[in-house]
């Protein structure tokens, strides 16, 4: 086992949903980009490292149908299938490290909170950024947030990358065309503060 994957394994096992910094009962940025942008209820969907996060469980709310969750972390997987009960079986899980991620489809919809971050080095931004580019449809979205420059250094006690719309748009630009990019404050359940950047794009 990877330390990556062990570290997230172990948070998983150790740590109550809100004793974790990016929880959110209802991840209201996200809903309002599925919501703003028109998202076809039969959209395919995926969500990378959403862990426990809420996001699938307001999407199945939605009416959506055609659902991906991709996280490092079996623990975290097995946290959300408990919680979602007989809905799981409409949620297609994946557990894989993001780099090493072969998909067997294409998508409509990339959403990625506050996973995008942890990669560091260019290497790893190269390798994201050719899957991406090789995952979502013509006309599919890209919807990514992560720490913006005003943000932490670290999250869950890993270094991550900070983000601003240059920055974004100097990786993803190639392929997809900038919609809206705009920061926002998360609080987290320690009544801490941490600065996000959220960047919506579509494929070219």
């Amino acid at each position: 086992m990877s330390d990556k994957k062990q570290h997230w394994e172990n948070v998983f096992a150790t740590k109550q949903e809100t004793e974790v910094s990016w929880y959110q009962q209802k991840p209201q940025t996200s809903i309002n980009f599925f919501i703003e942008n028109n998202i076809s209820r039969e959209a395919k969907i995926i969500d990378i490292g959403g862990g426990d996060s809420y996001l699938i469980d307001n999407l199945l709310e939605m009416g959506y149908t055609n659902l991906f969750l991709l996280d490092i972390s079996e623990n975290a997987i097995e946290r959300i299938k408990n919680r979602l009960g007989a809905k799981s079986e409409k949620v297609t899980f994946i557990v894989s490290d993001i780099l090493n991620f072969q998909p067997e489809t294409t998508f409509d919809v990339w959403h990625d909170r506050a996973s995008f971050h942890f990669l560091t080095s260019e290497k790893e931004i190269a390798i994201y950024k050719k899957l991406v580019s090789e995952s979502v449809n013509s006309n599919g979205f890209l919807f990514m947030g992560t720490f913006s420059e005003s943000g932490p250094l670290k999250c869950s006690g890993l270094e991550i990358s900070q983000y601003s719309e240059s920055k974004f748009e100097t990786i993803f630009n190639n392929d997809f065309k900038r919609i809206k990019c705009f920061e926002e404050n998360h609080q987290t359940p320690f009544d801490t503060t941490q600065n996000f950047i959220f960047c919506s794009f579509k494929k070219k």
